[in-house]
């Protein structure tokens, strides 16, 4: 246990804390010091106990105030934390709708592509076939031009 000396109310004061929170204490006993005496100025001279009891409920109200507040951030800290999860929830199912998509555009893609080739392979039978048949049309109409010369 460590000793410090704090000032309040003009008066000195050997208090108790634990090893290393000397600072701490003497801080808090200024800060009590500060509201005591700024109720004391405003007030007056009422008493000591009297001052004393008014710094104290003053301190303990900014104390409640302060939680409140502190509590609200959480309340909302969880509403915000719950509208994330709901938020990633919906890009997930998102990207994974669109990953989905992107797979079946794939797959209609390759078949196009499929559809093309072979209709592709096709045209060129077809052409083939054509070029032939005008080949051996022409090669008749040469063979029938000479027999009727003939």
């Amino acid at each position: 246990m460590a000793n410090v000396n704090v000032k309040f109310n003009n008066k000195d004061y050997l208090l108790s804390c634990d090893d290393g929170q000397e600072e701490n204490l003497k801080e808090l006993a200024n800060h009590l010091d500060l509201k005591y005496n700024e109720l004391k100025k405003n007030l007056g001279n009422i008493g000591e106990s009297k001052l004393l009891l008014i710094t104290a409920i003053q301190m303990v109200d900014d104390y409640f105030d302060l939680n409140k507040k502190v509590n609200s951030k959480k309340s909302d800290f969880e509403k915000l934390s719950i509208k994330f999860k709901e938020l990633r929830t919906l890009a997930i199912n998102y990207k994974d709708e669109k990953e989905k998509e992107i797979e079946k555009l794939k797959n209609e893609l390759n078949t196009f592509k499929e559809m093309v080739e072979e209709s592709r392979n096709s045209y060129e039978e077809i052409l083939e076939k054509t070029t032939k048949s005008i080949e051996k049309f022409i090669e008749n109409a040469e063979i029938d031009q000479e027999k009727n010369i003939q």
